[in-house]
């Protein structure tokens, strides 16, 4: 893997023609690189971030998923970026389609972890209206933390008592049947979970778009071409007025890019 920005004094033609700063980075190094910002004065603020993986033509899945257009460091950063998180938000149809498990516990976090203040891995906290969730599944039955479960004040209860029986915690995040964006990032900073990481899906992602709550976004650009029909990486309506976004680094690593990007 190699820096292209920003532009130090290791990134230069040697670097770009596999020197020294063409290699693995090791976790330690990924995590630095994606660290979330220091607190301010008044204390933790939430800050969302969102990771997503794209092909060059603009597809955010194939077939359905995300691992076909993905790539090892794709993975090593996904998981650098849940061992950051507090906790990782996400739709429920993207749950329904991954096969989503609990996140596990990284003995090579685990200090960095337990000196944050974190526990031992990141919560799942699942977005759903309908809370149309099999329950049954290990990510709200076994998990090291409870899952939560964000959804509307008008929620099914005979849901939400399936939710809780199975050993989730639902937060309440809207007035109606869904949940309100910025009521969800407001009600896990209220739960301690200030740095807090969504991988989607793209309707989830849109959402968080044009609630204006988004504060960064990692996107793996992946050298792929698909075709097709697939989402991109955000959906539902479009915003107003297009949001600005400054480029803060950018990797490389076999012809896949990842780039950071925080609002402007």
């Amino acid at each position: 893997m190699r820096r292209l920005f920003p532009v130090t004094d290791v990134t230069d033609e040697t670097a770009a023609a596999g020197g020294a700063d063409a290699r693995e980075w090791s976790l330690a190094e990924l995590a630095a690189a994606y660290a979330y910002p220091e607190p301010g004065p008044d204390g933790p603020a939430p800050w969302l971030r969102g990771n997503m993986v794209s092909t060059l033509d603009g597809a955010a899945q194939h077939d359905g998923r995300s691992q076909p257009i993905s790539c090892p460091a794709d993975m090593r950063i996904f998981g650098v970026l849940r061992a950051l998180a507090d906790a990782v938000v996400v739709g429920a149809e993207t749950v329904r389609q991954e096969g989503y498990r609990p996140a596990r516990a990284r003995a090579e976090f685990a200090a960095a972890r337990e000196a944050a203040g974190q526990g031992p891995a990141p919560a799942i906290a699942v977005v759903s209206a309908s809370l149309d969730l099999d329950f049954s599944l290990p990510l709200f039955t076994s998990p090291l933390v409870p899952t939560l479960v964000l959804t509307g004040a008008a929620a099914d209860p005979q849901r939400v008592a399936a939710a809780e029986r199975a050993g989730a915690r639902v937060v309440v995040a809207g007035e109606g049947a869904g949940v309100d964006p910025g009521r969800a990032v407001h009600a896990l900073a209220e739960l301690g979970h200030t740095r807090l990481l969504t991988e989607g899906g793209p309707r989830l992602l849109g959402q968080l778009i044009a609630a204006d709550v988004l504060d960064e976004l990692c996107l793996t650009v992946s050298p792929m071409l698909t075709a097709g029909d697939a989402q991109r990486i955000a959906g539902g309506p479009s915003v107003t007025f297009p949001r600005r976004f400054t480029l803060s680094s950018m990797l490389e690593e076999d012809g896949f890019l990842f780039t950071r990007y925080r609002r402007a």
